[in-house]
């Protein structure tokens, strides 16, 4: 059974960094891109970064270029999401989420087809 457990979240000063896990069992990340998605209270989900199942392939929402960083070590079978110069706007729920490919789709989310829990986010002061 394909899961996803999301860990890392916590409440952070504005300006401040997290580092997001997303550990994945019953698959193994050599053949799947993973995707990380956020959702603010009242506000859609947002698709906020996605790498390739090598790695070598990311992409990022315009609104964390910059800051956040995506990268995996398929050996553990974890997707990281480092998150830095963190902003209140950045508040939410994150949840990790994995397509069944290897590589990204539209950060949409429409393609992807497994999603973890969630872990929550709070970037106040």
């Amino acid at each position: 059974q394909l899961q996803l457990v999301e860990s890392g979240g916590g409440l952070v000063q504005p300006g401040g960094s997290l580092r997001l896990s997303c550990a994945v069992s019953g698959f193994t990340l050599d053949y799947y891109a993973i995707g990380w998605f956020r959702q603010a209270p009242g506000k859609e989900r947002e698709g906020v970064s996605c790498n390739s199942s090598s790695g070598g392939s990311a992409s990022y929402a315009d609104s964390v270029k910059g800051r956040f960083t995506i990268s995996r070590d398929n050996a553990k079978n974890t997707v990281y999401l480092q998150m830095n110069n963190l902003k209140p706007e950045d508040t939410g729920v994150y949840y990790c989420a994995a397509p069944p490919d290897s590589v990204c789709p539209l950060l949409d989310g429409r393609e992807f087809a497994y999603w973890g829990q969630g872990t929550q986010v709070t970037v106040s002061s």
